[in-house]
């Protein structure tokens, strides 16, 4: 019993308990770019696009900005999934960074947008952290 109970305090006491588990999902942005030019009879054009997954790019942007959270792999031993839609490769004007938040129960404790990855970022943290209190 003395063990068990220095195990539980002993931790807390310093600083050392486990930080709170994040998974990030996939992100699954779309870029497209094309252009048509004409000129005396000859017409050129072209256009491309496809997926542009930034979830390392997130998954970079929690460590930086929420030290206190971990980033898992492992989806089952997460406290919190995090959908995060980045938008990569626009201009400022265009980007939209959708987000929501989901406990370990399955409930949602946050949604919303940003222009930018990292108020996006931020405004997770914010309500992991908010709900932790909980």
């Amino acid at each position: 019993l003395i063990i068990l109970v220095a195990g539980l305090i002993f931790p807390a006491m310093f600083g050392q308990q486990d930080k709170v588990r994040i998974y990030i999902t996939d992100s699954d942005s779309w870029s497209t770019s094309g252009g048509f030019h004409g000129d005396r009879g000859i017409s050129l054009g072209g256009s491309g696009g496809g997926a542009r997954p930034q979830t390392a790019e997130i998954i970079k942007t929690f460590n930086n900005r929420c030290p206190a959270l971990t980033v898992t792999i492992k989806k089952e031993a997460a406290d919190y999934i995090v959908m995060l839609d980045h938008e990569g490769g626009k201009t400022i004007f265009n980007v939209d960074n959708k987000v929501a938040i989901f406990n370990r129960e399955g409930d949602a404790i946050y949604s919303g947008s940003t222009r930018s990855l990292g108020n996006a970022v931020k405004d997770s943290c914010e309500a992991i952290y908010k709900d932790q209190l909980n």
